[in-house]
């Protein structure tokens, strides 16, 4: 039967009732609206307002961290590699390799732990220093967590050289030990330090037998009384064996040689060779895997694991990975001794132990504040073959739904969701769709942003969200009174019906200014100007210009009379269109032909016979007045040009 999740924790909003008034909220991609409505719960005739705010939830809070964003934009240049890298990766160079992608994910974890404890250091308020120290504890829990999952999942270390590990491991995450070493060794007589003891035996503990010798030198050159004492102590330290990474013996060879160490340890504790001596006695009875002597030590070993590393080191040196969980088990059970309960880390880690990845994946997705830890644990992973059974029922396996929603919650962020676009790109089944849906939410508050986004869509080929983007920044354009942008926007976008509405606005300035903004827009349309009619005349009416301002009259009137025959000029420009054929039909020589004169005088007759009859006084009145004065002198001119081109081509056709 499937384990049932259990009740999600309770969020109070300061200020808001819940049980008084009923709520109003609204979901966004990375945030929740939250607000009290007038609604009283019990008298719902009662309309009086309470909570004057509306409050934003923020789902994932830890991308506005500057110290985080270092842990985002470092990792995110491992996790691409790792991709890349893949389908290079074969036999034991890909274990390497993986070894190595984890040991960089943890390098940058404890980089940024640094950093944030230093900024606790640093703090001016209290608060602050205590929101910084929390955050250290987290990403220290973190790095222990990976460290742990590296060993059993990646390393995948056998018997013997597993102990080594988990030694350093504990090594590693217990490190007050060597300042402790520095201030013993820093006093005038180390052996007389208040502390003396507990160091030698917090080494002891950690297997730095060495360090511990060392210590226990110091210790005999002051107190001939137990020099002989130290020296047979010291000697059982140096001839403890220990599988080293560089030796050929085989379990079965360090099995005989420990446990004849052993009995000697035990025969000299059974003769009392430091029965004058509680300390020396005391780490010899921890040296033997003594329960109740390393209990006893509770407060220097200061976790269960460390107990159980401990415990493993003097009891079961050769320990096998199928039985750590047993062991883990006990050590945790022995620890706590029933006074507490494990907390959400004891859980992470004993399922480790127990080689329960899903389970380890679980916990730490509710444990932990946000995405970043489980997504890249998981991919990496997936990466080492132990996730590929493991599909969840809604489409995706659990690498992919945990990459897109670390993903999701960096596009609620202004610049790190440039880097959630590469967490889509590697997810083949759902980052597509994903990725087209966050990228629409996008606020494009800079030219220079859209162009980014824009940038990330054309490569992508999203051409939907590329119209999309391309529209919004053509309308922001046009309020802005930006035609020249807003037409290359609205061409790029392939909208005809905005490129229509954006050439409407060249033409209406034309009229009103009696020029063109942006020229060499206009000019350099090319085949873009075929997006829409409008474009198409606003594109042509330019080049009749250019031709009028180059003197070549014959193809300025062509293209002019093209205009108004092909019937792609708006009827509204038409008046403006026979205005500007006024100076060519004012011109010494024949421009205009009989039959271009005949066409010309048609579409001054439809122009005029289609113009509605108002009546209304004022402004409009002496507007009508002008247009009206403008049709007759088009009129004349037309007529006069109409005889000049029946003389000219009759006397052509006489000659």
């Amino acid at each position: 039967m499937e384990e049932l999740d259990s009740e999600p924790t309770v969020t109070l909003i300061p200020g808001v009732n819940s049980k008084k008034k009923q709520m109003c909220f609204d979901w966004g991609p990375g945030e929740m609206l939250v607000c009290e409505t007038s609604f009283n719960k019990k008298e719902k005739s009662e309309t009086v307002p309470g909570c004057p705010f509306i409050y934003i939830i923020r789902k994932d809070i830890d991308v506005y961290s500057q110290i985080l964003r270092k842990l985002f934009n470092e990792s995110h240049g491992i996790f691409v590699g790792l991709q890349r890298i893949e389908e290079e990766l074969t036999g034991k160079s890909r274990k390497a390799q993986l070894v190595r992608v984890s040991k960089n994910y943890r390098s940058v974890i404890r980089a940024c732990m640094e950093e944030m404890h230093q900024a606790a250091i640093a703090a001016k308020d209290p608060a602050s220093g205590r929101q910084f120290s929390s955050q250290v504890s987290i990403l220290s829990a973190m790095e222990l967590i990976w460290n742990l999952c590296e060993i059993l999942f990646i390393e995948v270390a056998p018997a013997g050289p597993l102990l080594l590990h988990l030694l350093d491991w504990v090594r590693l995450h217990v490190c007050e030990v060597d300042s402790l070493l520095a201030d013993v060794l820093g006093s005038e007589n180390p052996s007389k330090h208040e502390s003396f003891w507990n160091l030698v035996t917090i080494l002891v503990l950690q297997g730095r037998l060495d360090e511990a010798r060392q210590m226990l030198s110091k210790e005999a050159d002051v107190s001939p009384t137990s020099a002989g004492m130290c020296r047979i102590l010291g000697d059982l330290m140096r001839t403890m064996p220990v599988l080293s990474p560089g030796n050929t013996q085989t379990l079965t060879e360090l099995e005989l040689k420990w446990q004849h160490w052993h009995e000697e340890c035990e025969r000299h504790l059974q003769d009392g060779t430091f029965a004058s001596s509680p300390h020396l006695e005391s780490l010899c009875k921890i040296m033997l895997g003594d329960e109740a002597a390393l209990l006893e030590q509770k407060e220097l070993l200061n976790n269960w694991y460390h107990f159980l590393v401990t415990r493993l080191l003097y009891s079961h040196p050769t320990v096998k990975p199928i039985d750590l969980h047993f062991y883990a088990q006990s050590s945790l059970d022995l620890f706590l001794g029933g006074e507490s309960s494990p907390e959400p880390l004891d859980n992470i880690l004993m399922a480790a132990f127990e080689f329960d990845i899903h389970q380890v994946i679980k916990e730490c997705s509710i444990a932990l504040s946000n995405w970043w830890f489980v997504a890249h644990l998981t991919d990496l992973l997936d990466h080492c073959k132990l996730l590929q059974s493991h599909n969840l029922y809604f489409g995706s396996n659990m690498r992919e739904f945990l990459l897109l929603e670390y993903a999701s919650g960096l596009f609620a962020h202004h610049s790190l969701w440039q880097l959630g676009v590469d967490y889509f790109d590697y997810c083949p089944e759902l980052g597509r769709v994903s990725l087209e849906l966050h990228i629409e939410r996008i606020p494009l508050s800079t030219e220079q942003k859209a162009l980014k986004v824009l940038r990330i869509c054309e490569q992508r080929q999203m051409t939907e969200q590329v119209r999309s983007i391309c529209k919004i920044l053509a309308m922001k354009a046009v309020r802005n009174n930006r035609l020249g942008s807003a037409l290359s926007w609205s061409i790029r976008a392939k909208d005809a019906a905005f490129a229509t509405l954006v050439s409407d606005r060249f033409l209406r300035d034309y009229c009103e200014r009696g020029c063109f903004s942006d020229l060499d827009l206009i000019d350099n349309l090319g085949p873009a100007m075929m997006l829409s009619d409008r474009l198409t005349f606003l594109g042509k009416y330019r080049e009749f210009h250019r031709f009028y301002g180059e003197k070549r009259f014959c193809d300025a009137a062509s293209l002019l009379l093209s205009l108004m025959t092909s019937q792609i000029a708006p009827r509204c420009f038409w008046v403006t269109l026979l205005t500007d054929a006024l100076p060519l039909l004012e011109q010494k020589q024949v421009i205009f032909t009989t039959e271009q004169t005949y066409e010309l005088m048609r579409c001054l007759e439809d122009l005029a016979s289609g113009r509605p009859v108002r009546g209304e006084p004022g402004a409009q009145r002496l507007q009508e007045d002008i247009e009206n004065t403008k049709l007759e002198m088009l009129r004349l001119a037309l007529a006069r040009n109409l005889a000049r081109a029946i003389i000219k081509e009759g006397s052509l056709e006489g000659s």
